[in-house]
C-alpha cells in the first residue's frame, strides 16, 4: 500500500506540474480556450476594467466574429502549452483551419497584469482579435474571384459564359441562346446584403459579382470557383501589411446543367410577352429542363391546381372513391357563405367527373371533411412550407392548420384560395409527384447529380389521381392541352385575385372561376373578369410513362383551361418531339 501511495503521489506530482504554471499562463490558457469555443462572455469577463471601459461586450464579440469571418475560419484549437514571454506576455500556440487559406499555425500573444481589486486580468487591445497579430496590428484580407465558370446545357453546348473582353469583375455573361437563355440563367450582380456575411466567410470579396437569380444563383457555389488572396496583419498606419497566409484563386470547371435548349426555347416562345412563368422538368429525377418568366419565384394563389393535393389527401384518408356521387349544385355553403362554381353552373356527379370539371361545390366541402390538419399535412408532404432545394427559389406557403379555422377557411384552402401561395416550380413538383407514382422529386439544375425523392402517397393513390387528371384533358376543363396520339394528364386552375363581395371574410376568396356569396344573397364577385384571375395549368405526358412535366402560370389572364392549357401543350409537344 505504501508503494501504491508513492506511485499515486508521483503521478499526481507529474499531472500537477503539467497543469501548473503561473497565474498568467493559466489565465491566458482559459482566455484562448474560450476563444476556441466562441465563448465571448467568458473571454470578456477575463479582461480588466480599463479594457471594458474602452470596448462593450457586443463590440468585443463582433471584433472576434469579424476576424474569424475574414480569415474564413472553420475550426479552432490550442496545440500546446502556454509559455510566458517578456513584459507580461504569454504565448498560446493555436491552429486555425480555414476555408480559403488552409491550416494556419499561429500564436496568441496575451498580455496579462494583476489589477488592484481584480486579480490577474487580460489587458485587451484590438491585436488580440486574432492570433499572430502584434501590438497595433489588425487583421485584413485582400481577395478576388477567378473568372466565372461556363454553364453547359443538357446536350453539352454552351449555355452561358463570361466575356473575356470585359473581364470577370463586371460579371458580363453571354449565351448562344440569346434572350431565350436569360429567363433560365437569371442575373449576376453585386453581392446581396442578405448573403454578404455568409459569402465573406467563404472568402468572397464584398465587391464581387455573384449569381443573384435563376440558374446563376442556384449554381453560384459551383460557378464562382475558389477565391484567391492574402491574409494580412496591417499596422495602424496602413500600408501593404505583413503576410500571414496566401491562397491562389482556382477557377471552377464548366458546370453541366439540366437545361434543354429545345425545351427552353419553346417555353420562352410559348410565354411570349405574357406576364407569368413556366417550368418544365423530368418527373423521375427532378431535373429542370426549362424556366421562363416567373417560373421559379412567382408566388400566386394556385387556384384549382391545388385540388391535386386535396384529392390525394381525400383518397389517402379513404373519404371518397372516384365513383362516389355528389349532388349537383351551383354553390356550397360554408359558415353561412356561398362559394359558387364557375359562372354559377351546376356540377356534381361522381368525384371523377367533379375533378374533371373542377367543381368547387364538391371540393370545398370535401376539404372540410378532410379537415385542416390532414389537408395542411398533405400540402407539406408535396413541399409547401419547405425549401425545395433550389437556391433563390422562395417557399410556397399556406398557414399552419391551427390558423385555418372554420369551414370557410378550410374549404377555401382546399380549392387553392384563402392564403395559399405557390410558384410554378411548386405546382410542377406536385404534378411530377403524381407522375412518378407518388414520389416527390428534388428539383435540380445540376446534370448528373444523384436523384432523390420522398414518398408522398401510395402508388395506388397516385394512379387514381393520374387517371382523374387524364379525364381533365379528355373531357374536362383542360381539353385545350390535348395532343393527338399522346395521352396527357393535367389540371387547370383559375385563381381569383380579389372579390367585389364586401362581406367575404378575409382570406376566403373562392377558387376556379368562382365567387363567394354572403348570407343568402347572390354575390357574383369578379372572377369572370380575366384581369382578376391567374390562369394555371399543370400537366405531364405521356401519362402512362411520363417523361415531361410542365406548369404554366399566366398572371391576370383569364381561365386556366382557356389560356394556360394551350401554352402548356405547346411546350409539351416541343419537348416530347425533341426526346425530352
Amino acid at each position: 500500500m505504501l508503494a501504491l501511495a508513492g506511485v499515486a503521489f508521483a503521478i499526481g506530482a507529474i499531472i500537477g506540474a503539467h497543469r501548473g504554471g503561473s497565474p498568467a499562463d493559466t489565465l491566458a490558457t482559459r482566455f484562448v480556450t474560450a476563444w476556441t469555443r466562441h465563448d465571448y462572455a467568458t473571454m470578456y469577463s477575463d479582461i480588466d476594467a480599463a479594457s471594458k471601459r474602452r470596448v462593450s461586450a457586443s463590440e468585443f464579440a463582433s471584433a472576434y466574429e469579424d476576424a474569424l469571418s475574414g480569415a474564413t475560419a472553420t475550426r479552432l484549437r490550442i496545440t500546446g502549452r502556454a509559455r510566458s514571454a517578456s513584459r507580461g506576455v504569454t504565448a498560446v500556440p493555436v491552429r486555425v483551419e480555414t476555408r480559403l487559406f488552409g491550416t494556419l499555425r499561429l500564436r496568441f500573444a496575451v498580455t496579462t497584469a494583476s489589477a488592484t481589486g481584480e486579480g490577474m486580468r487580460v489587458t485587451w487591445s484590438r491585436s488580440l482579435a486574432f492570433p499572430g497579430l502584434r501590438a497595433g496590428e489588425r487583421l485584413t484580407r485582400r481577395t478576388h474571384l477567378p473568372p466565372r465558370a461556363s454553364v453547359l446545357a443538357r446536350d453539352g453546348s454552351v449555355l452561358a459564359e463570361s466575356s473575356e473582353a470585359t473581364g470577370s469583375s463586371t460579371g458580363s455573361r453571354g449565351s448562344p441562346l440569346g434572350e431565350a437563355a436569360r429567363a433560365v440563367l437569371g442575373e449576376v450582380g453585386p453581392v446581396p446584403a442578405s448573403r454578404r456575411r455568409a459569402l465573406e466567410a467563404q472568402g468572397v470579396p464584398g465587391d464581387a459579382i455573384v449569381g443573384v437569380s435563376g440558374l446563376e444563383r442556384a449554381l453560384d457555389d459551383r460557378l464562382r470557383g475558389s477565391p484567391g488572396g492574402e491574409l494580412l496583419a496591417t499596422g495602424s498606419q496602413g500600408g501593404i501589411g505583413r503576410l500571414l497566409a496566401y491562397a491562389a484563386a482556382k477557377p471552377a470547371s464548366a458546370v453541366h446543367s439540366t437545361v434543354s435548349p429545345v425545351v427552353q426555347r419553346s417555353a420562352v416562345a410559348a410565354l411570349g410577352g405574357q406576364y407569368g412563368g413556366i417550368v418544365a422538368l423530368r418527373p423521375s429525377t427532378g431535373e429542370i429542363l426549362a424556366v421562363a418568366g416567373l417560373g421559379l419565384d412567382g408566388l400566386q394563389p394556385p387556384g384549382s391546381t391545388f385540388k391535386m393535393v386535396t384529392l390525394s389527401g381525400v383518397l389517402a384518408a379513404g373519404l371518397a372513391s372516384p365513383h362516389r356521387v355528389f349532388p349537383y349544385a351551383s354553390f356550397s355553403t360554408l359558415d353561412g357563405v356561398k362559394l359558387s362554381n364557375a359562372n354559377g353552373e351546376n356540377c356534381g356527379g361522381t368525384l371523377e367527373l367533379a375533378f374533371a370539371v373542377s367543381c368547387n361545390s364538391v371540393f370545398a366541402p370535401l376539404g372540410v371533411e378532410l379537415g385542416a390538419t390532414r389537408l395542411i399535412a398533405a400540402a407539406e408532404q408535396f413541399g409547401f412550407n419547405h425549401d425545395l432545394g433550389v437556391p433563390g427559389a422562395p417557399q410556397s406557403t399556406l398557414p399552419a392548420a391551427s390558423r385555418v379555422r372554420g369551414e370557410l377557411a378550410v374549404g377555401s384552402t382546399a380549392i387553392g384560395q384563402g392564403q395559399v401561395l405557390a410558384s410554378p416550380l411548386q405546382m410542377a413538383i406536385v404534378a411530377a409527384t403524381v407522375a412518378d407514382g407518388g414520389r416527390r422529386p428534388s428539383p435540380t439544375f445540376l446534370r448528373g447529380s444523384p436523384s432523390s425523392s420522398v414518398r408522398v402517397m401510395s402508388p395506388s393513390v397516385a394512379r387514381t389521381v393520374r387517371r382523374l387528371m387524364i379525364g381533365v384533358v379528355r373531357v374536362g376543363t383542360g381539353t385545350a392541352a390535348a395532343i393527338p396520339g399522346v395521352v396527357v394528364a393535367g389540371k387547370t386552375g383559375t385563381a381569383e385575385l380579389k372579390s367585389s363581395c364586401p362581406s367575404t371574410p378575409t382570406g376566403s376568396a373562392p377558387a376556379e372561376n368562382g365567387a363567394s356569396e354572403a348570407s343568402t344573397e347572390r354575390c357574383q364577385g369578379t372572377a369572370t373578369e380575366p384581369s382578376n384571375t391567374d390562369a394555371w395549368f399543370a400537366a405531364f405526358a405521356p401519362a402512362v410513362h411520363p417523361r415531361l412535366v410542365v406548369c404554366v402560370l399566366l398572371v391576370k389572364d383569364g381561365a386556366g383551361g382557356v389560356t394556360a392549357a394551350p401554352v402548356a401543350r405547346e411546350v409539351l409537344e416541343a419537348g416530347l418531339q425533341a426526346g425530352a
